[in-house]
C-alpha cells in the first residue's frame, strides 16, 4: 500500500485519556551530543518531551555545562551520565540515539567509504553494543550512529531515519531523487530486507516498512537548515512510544512539513530548528481541529 499522508491521518494517532497518571504517557531516552554537536540532541529533546512524560537525556560530560543551561529555560527531561544508561534504557518504551553523536573525520576508506576519528569510533561501539544488548526495546535511529553503524545490526520494528547521505552510508546504496519510483522501491525493499521502518527524508520523504508506505509531502526550503532532522528524529521518538512505527516516522515527518509551510508563508525561509520545534505542538492541534 502507498499512499500520501495526510491530516486526516494524525486521528489514528493515540490521544491522552483525562483518567492517566504519572508514566502513563511513556518515557524516552536520549542518547546524542558530542565534543561538536551540542543543539542536536537539544532539539529532539524539546520535540520529544512534548508528546511524552519523561526525557532522558545521556551525554557525555562535555556538555554537562551546556545541559545545565539549557535546564534554565528547559526543564522537562533529567541528564544522565553514561555509565548509569543501560538501567535508564530498561524502564524507558522508546530510545533515540545519534543525534549530535560524532561520526566520520574523513571521506576516504574504511567503513561504507569512511574513516572514523576518535569519537566516531566510539559512536559506532555504543551504537552496536546498545542495539544488541536491547533488541526488544523500541529503536529510533538517527544522525551520527546512522553514518557509523553497520546495518545487519538494525533491531527489528526500528526506525530509521536517515537523510540522503545517512541512508546511502547506512545501505551502500545510491539515492537518485529524478528517479523517484526507484527511490520509493528502494526504501521498501531495505525495510523488508531489514524488518525495520525508514523515513527518508526529501521534498517528499519516503516512510516505508515494507508492507506499508506513506509519501510525505509539502514543507519549506527552510529545512535544509542544521536542526531540522532533529526535530523529525524527537519527534518521532515520542510518537513511537504509544504509536506503530510507520505511523509515527509518517506523521512527524508530516508535522514537520506542516509547520515548515506555516513558517514559510509568514517569514520566507527567514527560520530555524529551533522556531520549528517551537510551534509544532499548535499546529499538531489545529490539524486535529481541522480534520474532527
Amino acid at each position: 500500500m502507498r499512499k500520501k499522508f495526510e491530516s486526516g491521518d494524525l486521528i489514528s494517532l493515540w490521544r491522552p485519556e483525562a483518567t492517566m497518571t504519572k508514566f502513563d504517557g511513556g518515557q524516552v531516552v536520549i542518547v546524542g551530543g558530542s565534543s561538536l554537536f551540542h543543539g542536536a540532541p537539544v532539539l529532539a529533546l524539546k520535540a520529544a518531551s512534548r508528546l511524552v512524560d519523561m526525557v532522558y537525556f545521556a551525554s557525555g560530560e562535555e556538555n554537562r555545562d551546556i545541559v545545565e543551561k539549557i535546564k534554565t529555560s528547559l526543564s522537562a527531561f533529567i541528564w544522565i551520565p553514561r555509565d548509569e544508561l543501560d538501567e535508564y534504557i530498561k524502564k524507558s518504551d522508546v530510545v533515540l540515539i545519534g543525534p549530535g553523536l560524532m561520526r566520520y573525520a574523513s571521506e576516504k576508506g574504511g567503513h561504507n567509504g569512511q574513516v572514523c576519528d576518535g569519537e566516531g569510533r566510539e559512536t559506532k561501539a555504543l551504537t552496536e553494543r546498545l542495539v544488541s544488548e536491547f533488541p526488544l526495546k523500541k529503536w529510533a535511529l538517527d544522525g551520527g550512529s546512522l553514518q557509523v553503524m553497520d546495518d545487519g545490526l538494525i533491531p527489528l520494528g526500528a526506525v530509521v531515519t536517515p537523510n540522503t547521505k545517512e541512508y546511502e552510508m547506512l545501505f551502500r546504496e545510491r539515492i537518485n531523487w529524478r528517479d523517484f519510483d526507484g527511490v520509493v522501491e528502494k526504501v521498501e525493499r531495505q525495510a523488508v530486507k531489514h524488518g525495520c521502518v525508514i523515513a527518508l527524508k526529501g521534498v517528499v520523504s519516503v516512510v516505508s516498512d515494507g508492507n506499508s508506505t506513506y509519501l510525505v509531502e509539502g514543507g519549506s526550503p527552510g529545512l535544509s537548515k542544521g536542526g531540522t532532522g532533529d526535530v523529525v528524529a524527537g519527534l518521532t521518538a515520542g510518537l513511537l512510544v504509544k504509536n506503530p512505527p510507520v505511523l509515527a516516522a509518517a506523521a512527524a515527518n508530516f508535522l514537520v512539513k506542516k509547520t515548515a509551510e506555516e513558517l514559510d508563508s509568514e517569514r520566507g525561509e527567514m527560520f530555524n530548528a529551533d522556531d520549528l520545534v517551537e510551534r509544532v505542538p499548535v499546529v499538531y492541534k489545529r490539524s486535529l481541529m481541522e480534520t474532527s
